[in-house]
């Protein structure tokens, strides 16, 4: 197991992926950093705990198969054809960038059937509340 941190811009901002490589599988979590961290700012972030949240965050990520690379040389009309079905099937993107994806699809699903607990409870406790109040009011209290 090895892993593998790379700081890059996107465009907005400056983000920092940490990559975890096991067993021919990769998982990854990234940090946004915003402006361009310095020296001193990169050093404190990876002796901090923020770097610490990071690996956890990776080690808790749904693992993605890293990309194999072929041994024998192929001929490069034919290489050129698998390229290109390769690219129409699974799209443009590291092994990090998919792992990355997977982990913001895995984390918005447990949102959304954690807000769907909560609306449950919310919607029974104002049921109750309500057939509280309607027996009072039947009482004549």
């Amino acid at each position: 197991m090895h892993g593998v941190f790379t700081l890059y811009h996107d465009g907005r901002f400056w983000v920092g992926v940490y990559e975890i490589h096991e067993d021919g599988l990769v998982r990854a979590a990234r940090h946004i950093f915003g402006s361009e961290p310095t020296n001193a700012e990169l050093a404190v972030f990876a002796a901090g705990r923020d770097f610490a949240r990071l690996a956890d965050e990776a080690r808790a990520a749904p693992p993605v198969p890293a990309e194999q690379r072929p041994t024998a040389r192929l001929n490069a009309k034919r290489l050129a054809k698998q390229a290109k079905k390769a690219q129409a099937d699974e799209g443009i993107g590291t092994a990090a960038q998919r792992a990355l994806r997977d982990a913001v699809t895995h984390h918005a699903a447990e949102n959304k059937a954690a807000r769907k607990r909560r609306a449950a409870t919310e919607a029974t406790r104002r049921r109750t509340l309500a057939r509280a109040k309607a027996r009072a009011k039947h009482r004549g209290h």
